[in-house]
């Protein structure tokens, strides 16, 4: 991922391997982890059972969020393609409980198909 794209707030993909061990202590007993994608410090990160949004705040990071996302809780959702002038992707949750949805940048060349796909199979 590019500097700039991080600037940006647009997230790349991840390699599950990266991102398995780190979380490995606060995933559930049979969870295991779809996607990941990465924003400088911060990840969201599809498992079998939940989406989990991490932000890691202040200058070193160590105080993290952890949202935790079921997906039954998400009634709806919408994934945004690339264009020729937009040159990001987006994906957009709407989220029981919260008043506003939650909206996320991905990277050019992101698998926006996979991850409908996913939230496709999840959600419905």
């Amino acid at each position: 991922m590019g500097f700039l794209d991080g600037l940006m707030g647009n997230a790349t993909e991840v390699s599950l391997d990266d991102v398995q061990e780190e979380l490995a202590p606060i995933l559930g007993d049979n969870e295991y982890i779809e996607r990941a994608f990465k924003v400088i410090r911060d990840m969201y990160i599809f498992t079998s059972g939940r989406l989990l949004l991490i932000d890691k705040q202040g200058m070193t990071g160590k105080k993290v969020d952890y949202l935790s996302l079921p997906y039954g809780s998400i009634k709806a959702f919408s994934v945004e393609t690339a264009g020729h002038f937009d040159l990001d992707s987006e994906m957009t949750l709407h989220v029981t409980g919260l008043h506003e949805p939650i909206k996320k940048e991905l990277k050019r060349g992101s698998d926006v198909v996979g991850i409908q796909k996913l939230l496709a199979n999840k959600v419905l």
